[in-house]
């Protein structure tokens, strides 16, 4: 909490500038690389092509744990747009900061998710990239099996034909671990895998069930255990 509480006041001030949204990322960055480094963990970060993906860019990444976020702001470069649930807009202190800057949704209502979807669009032809958890929550098996997919991320990627990047944080949750009632943490390593960049362009809405299920697979691969063999890269292509 300490290095998030040095930075509050600036972010506060900031939430209240309508052009502050780039700054309080840079700060949300700051300290989440801090707590980090303050927490000891060794951060593993993968990436199958060398250097940053292409921007913009929508990052499809599974869900865990709450440090997920973090080791997000942590590992990639230049504004990063969230996609998260609306409920993250009314924690206390970051909550109200979180959802003036980052794009949130109540996956229940049909009136918020279509208005994610749009600011989504304007952010992308913005040039900003957007990390979405396709899965909508913390799956309940972090690190052994993910939730279902939902269509948002893929459908958001055509239509704005930008690259899709799969993220794979398979180790989150044995550092922090979803304890309903209590935030605990315990001392384990955190790895993130980014896979390469699937082109979107010329796909169409019907290609999203075997995008989705592209993506599915590359990412749940990465749950294998260490020394195991994982299938090789998949050949999906459009049709035609």
């Amino acid at each position: 909490m300490v290095p998030f509480l040095l930075t509050f006041p600036a972010q506060w001030a900031l939430s209240k500038w309508r052009g502050g949204g780039p700054w309080i990322h840079r700060l949300n960055r700051f300290w989440s690389t801090f707590s980090i480094a303050l927490w000891g963990m060794p951060v593993e970060v993968v990436r199958e092509v060398p250097g940053p993906p292409p921007r913009p860019c929508v990052y499809v990444c599974n869900h865990g744990s709450y440090v997920d976020i973090m080791l997000l702001f942590r590992t990639i470069t230049g504004f990063l747009n969230m996609m998260g649930k609306a409920s993250l807009a009314r924690t206390p202190l970051w909550g109200p900061i979180f959802g003036s800057v980052y794009i949130t949704v109540d996956r229940n209502s049909a009136v918020s998710r279509g208005r994610a979807l749009i600011a989504a669009r304007r952010a992308l032809a913005a040039g900003q990239s957007i990390a979405i958890f396709p899965e909508g929550r913390i799956s309940p098996t972090p690190g052994a099996a993910l939730l279902p997919f939902q269509d948002g991320a893929f459908q958001i990627a055509i239509e704005a034909g930008v690259p899709l990047v799969p993220v794979c944080m398979p180790l989150n949750h044995m550092f922090m671990p979803d304890v309903a009632g209590s935030l605990r943490v315990r001392y384990h390593r955190l790895k993130i895998v980014f896979h390469r960049p699937i082109l979107t362009a010329g796909l169409t809405a019907a290609d999203v069930p075997a995008l989705k299920a592209q993506v599915f697979g590359l990412i749940e691969g990465d749950f294998l255990p260490e020394g195991a063999v994982k299938p090789g890269p998949s050949t999906w292509k459009k049709p035609g």
